[in-house]
């Protein structure tokens, strides 16, 4: 059985460390952890600390050390760009691609989401989101947290693509498929989502510069096209 991961941006490798804070109150409260059982930390980078509870305090935890791991970040990272959408689908989205072993996560207000994120609303949306991804990152015990990025608007995003160095938009009327996509063996692949009313037309021209694409017949919904993309893109490569 496979240890649960805990996370500590601050951890250093030792032969005992100190599991503190919020996430010593869940390993104690929540998750229950009992002297001897197996426990991983991470920094969230790639680095994991494996070993097992020698001691329980009312609000930290003591480990023994028993191996150490520094994980190397994938040479081809991919970056799900997800527009906003209403209800949870956007969450449900960033939650299943962090499952899947995307690198990043970038909110887009695109001009036909309905959710907005606006003046404080920005800041708390980015953190919610972040949250999310650190539960997921655990959940999946992964040694790297992607990170969550500003909110962008179209113009902004177009000018983002630029940046990678393969960018993927998922359009029904794409005249590629994604089994044809041919990654790069290095470097940052972008998939750009739309909301529930998919990419206007002056947004499809706006971002000209990327690859449409289609995922065939079937039109998935926000929540579950990034995920489906980002699987078949990384089937059979190792997760990070």
């Amino acid at each position: 059985m496979l240890e649960p991961v805990f996370v500590d941006e601050n951890i250093k490798p030792a032969d005992r460390v100190q599991l503190t804070g919020q996430e010593a109150k869940h390993a104690i409260s929540v998750r229950r952890m009992r002297i001897g059982e197996a426990i991983a930390i991470t920094n969230g980078k790639g680095l994991r600390l494996r070993g097992e509870v020698i001691q329980i305090n009312k609000d930290n935890l003591e480990i023994q050390v028993n191996e150490v791991i520094q994980e190397k970040a994938p040479e081809c990272s991919f970056t799900l760009i997800q527009a906003l959408a209403k209800g949870d689908r956007d969450e449900l989205a960033i939650q299943a691609a962090t499952e899947l072993g995307v690198s990043e996560i970038i909110p887009w207000s695109a001009s036909r989401s309905v959710s907005r994120w606006e003046g404080a609303k920005k800041q708390a949306g980015v953190k919610r989101w972040q949250q999310i991804v650190l539960e997921a990152s655990k959940q999946s015990l992964r040694s790297f947290i992607p990170e969550v990025g500003e909110v962008l608007d179209s113009p902004q995003l177009a000018k983002a693509l630029s940046q990678f160095d393969l960018a993927l938009v998922l359009d029904p009327t794409g005249d590629k498929f994604v089994a044809d996509i041919k990654l790069p063996s290095s470097g940052k692949v972008a998939i750009v989502v739309g909301p529930e009313g998919g990419i206007s037309p002056e947004e499809l021209d706006v971002f000209s510069s990327a690859n449409r694409v289609s995922l065939g017949n079937n039109v998935l919904r926000t929540s579950t096209a990034g995920p489906a993309v980002l699987a078949a893109l990384t089937l059979g490569r190792n997760p990070a």
